[in-house]
């Protein structure tokens, strides 16, 4: 059985973020991934696998890392352009030095996992985790579907919105709250211009979609935030991708079930925490989960490297940290969420075409500026307005 400081189960953007700086920190590091890939390949090996994911991150993560991400962006966003029903247009030129980035998932999952190796990380592919316990000396055992085992002092679980891990150990909210999403990759750019990115409300029903430039391509998404049953994309789709220079059949779509955060719960436990989508951290009113993904993957290697030293007794200040990053302000976009997706048109006019909108849109993505600072403002006008 091999044996390492911490085993991270999931090779995303959260999981590889965590076992870089725990790896950069010197600790031993073991990556695994349900999906083969080859051992050390490079990120233009072209082994990852597409994801579902609009792909758009907060320039300011950049901050987080002491090497460069721009080979994993393929474009700067400088305008953000909504519509409402494929009509009443508003374009949004962002204010200051743009905010948002457009990645390619797949890249920059390769880019983090490279340098995480390059510190001494292991990355074991095809290893599908059908076993996750805590010995009574303390160290975790971890087992894989072809029979293969780990053992680790520490655990982070990084498998997405999928993970059957956090339930089992009572880390992250103890009802999900599901966003259904489609996400549609396609070849060349239609009217799309340069620096651009398109937000649709209207046409989907408790949610929007979006457009995002991707290279030589464009990645399309629909997304429904409230309710239990998703949008009907086909028919959505059927409109938005004419609408888009696209034809109405065209691309390769994914439907995904994404956490999204649902209420201020432990994300850790003795030795283990959760990063990620599997900690349902998911932002409930603009579906950004690149960000807090990172954002957590950074701050559970930080916690955990404190522990593995002895210098904290626990990893509590896990879970206090993300609260305070990033909780408290997802606690005023749920809110705001709910009012907004239930009255859209009220919330497309009040909030989208004020004059003051498009900068605080910005401010919130580039992480200057939390949900707090502007819920009740935009809550109050919106129950007003539908009163």
């Amino acid at each position: 059985m091999s044996s390492s400081d911490v085993v991270v189960i999931g090779a995303g953007a959260a999981g590889a973020a965590a076992a870089f700086h725990l790896s950069h920190a010197g600790h031993r590091v073991t990556l695994l991934e349900r999906d083969s890939r080859a051992d050390g390949g490079s990120q233009d090996s072209g082994v990852c696998r597409i994801k579902p994911c609009g792909g758009g991150m907060a320039a300011s993560v950049q901050q987080w890392f002491p090497f460069s991400l721009s080979p994993a962006v393929d474009e700067v966003i400088e305008r953000v352009e909504f519509s409402w029903c494929l009509t009443d247009p508003v374009v949004a030129e962002l204010p200051g030095s743009a905010p948002f980035w457009i990645v390619r998932r797949e890249r920059l999952d390769a880019l983090l996992i490279d340098k995480a190796i390059e510190n001494g990380a292991e990355l074991r592919s095809g290893f599908e985790v059908t076993d996750l316990q805590r010995d009574p000396q303390g160290q975790w055992q971890v087992c894989a579907a072809d029979g293969r085992t780990q053992a680790a002092r520490a655990v982070v679980i990084a498998d997405g919105s999928g993970s059957p891990w956090p339930a089992r150990f009572g880390l992250g909210p103890s009802s999900l709250h599901l966003a259904s999403t489609t996400s549609v990759r396609l070849e060349g750019r239609g009217n799309l211009k340069q620096g651009s990115a398109r937000f649709e409300f209207g046409l989907v029903h408790h949610g929007f979609a979006w457009a995002f430039p991707m290279g030589d391509g464009v990645n399309v998404g629909v997304g429904t935030f409230i309710g239990r049953h998703g949008a009907d994309s086909d028919t959505i789709l059927r409109q938005l991708l004419p609408d888009l220079g696209f034809a109405a059949d065209a691309g390769l779509r994914q439907k995904a079930a994404l956490r999204v955060w649902n209420g201020h719960q432990p994300l850790h436990g003795e030795g283990i925490l959760a990063v990620g989508d599997s900690a349902s951290l998911c932002d409930p009113f603009l579906a950004e989960g690149l960000r807090p993904a990172l954002m957590s993957g950074c701050e559970a290697a930080s916690c955990l490297d404190q522990w593995l030293r002895g210098e904290a007794k626990d990893l509590s200040q896990y879970s206090k940290r993300m609260r305070e990053r990033w909780g408290d302000s997802m606690a005023w976009g749920r809110r705001i969420a709910q009012v907004f997706y239930r009255f859209p048109k009220v919330g497309y006019q009040l909030g989208i075409k004020r004059p003051t909108a498009p900068q605080r849109i910005a401010q919130i993505l580039s992480g200057d500026m939390g949900y707090g600072d502007i819920a009740q403002r935009v809550i109050k006008r919106l129950l007003l307005k539908r009163g």
